[in-house]
């Protein structure tokens, strides 16, 4: 069970990454996205890059910046690897993110996260329905404890404005690119699947595994904020332009 939750809400994470990602995209321009998420941006270009070497794919058109301002990916990698090769070349961006927001965390943010509840997200997963609203109520404690957290932080201290920009950059970087996200989903359900199954068989759990809920609960609280901030300053912004006659 361990692992299915982990897979669960790795799922959440990404999967509410790219819904953010996509909803910038739709008010912010591209160039100007990418400007201000440019830390998060060469951090999981690293990874895509190493994906694609490790895969024996062939680099080609793989910049920071293309003519409309966006990042840029290897169109249609083609891996040496059938199958794998593409659950690869989807992680590696993925895990490149999760490694920087850890030693982010735990290098600058230490003081903040220490502030914030870290039960809401466990290794249970709810099995009736009372359960799961319970669950759903449990995200929103969960992002009102990250907020109170960022309202008494210190914001005289440089590394507490250095860490949340850091944060939210590699945060929405999670998204998978374009033409990865079959394979990002692939990746973590396959790891998720064949980690449970080895535990299973083997009857032992990794203890990082169980040491890294505070990280996984910093990366649901942070994504399901952006998100609902995106939202609201999207669902403002349209009704700004069809008060004044634009739409």
């Amino acid at each position: 069970m361990l692992y299915v939750a982990l897979t669960f809400w790795l799922l959440v994470v990404i999967l509410a990454a790219s819904g953010v990602h996509r909803l910038l995209s739709g008010i912010v321009r591209p160039k100007v996205l990418n400007t201000i998420l440019l830390p998060g941006t060469l951090v999981a270009q690293i990874g895509h890059v190493l994906g694609l070497l490790v895969t024996g794919a062939t680099v080609n058109q793989t910049t920071l910046y293309d003519e409309s301002g966006a990042p840029e990916t290897t169109p249609n990698p083609k891996s040496r690897i059938p199958i794998i090769g593409p659950i690869v070349i989807g992680l590696l961006p993925m895990l490149s993110c999760a490694t920087a927001i850890f030693f982010v965390a735990r290098y600058l943010g230490a003081s903040v996260i220490g502030g914030m509840r870290v039960d809401s997200v466990g290794p249970s997963l709810p099995t009736t329905v009372p359960a799961l609203w319970q669950l759903l109520r449990d995200q929103i404690t969960l992002v009102e404890s990250w907020v109170s957290a960022i309202a008494a932080s210190d914001p005289t201290d440089w590394r507490t404005w250095l860490f949340f920009y850091l944060l939210t950059c590699l945060t929405i970087r999670l998204a998978p690119f374009p033409g990865c996200l079959r394979g990002a989903l692939g990746a973590i359900l396959v790891l998720g699947i064949a980690t449970a199954a080895a535990t299973s068989l083997l009857d032992v759990a990794d203890p990082r595994v169980r040491s890294g809920w505070a990280i996984l609960s910093l990366c649901v609280a942070s994504v399901l904020l952006l998100l609902l901030a995106t939202l609201l300053t999207r669902g403002g912004v349209a009704l700004a332009r069809l008060l004044a006659g634009r739409e």
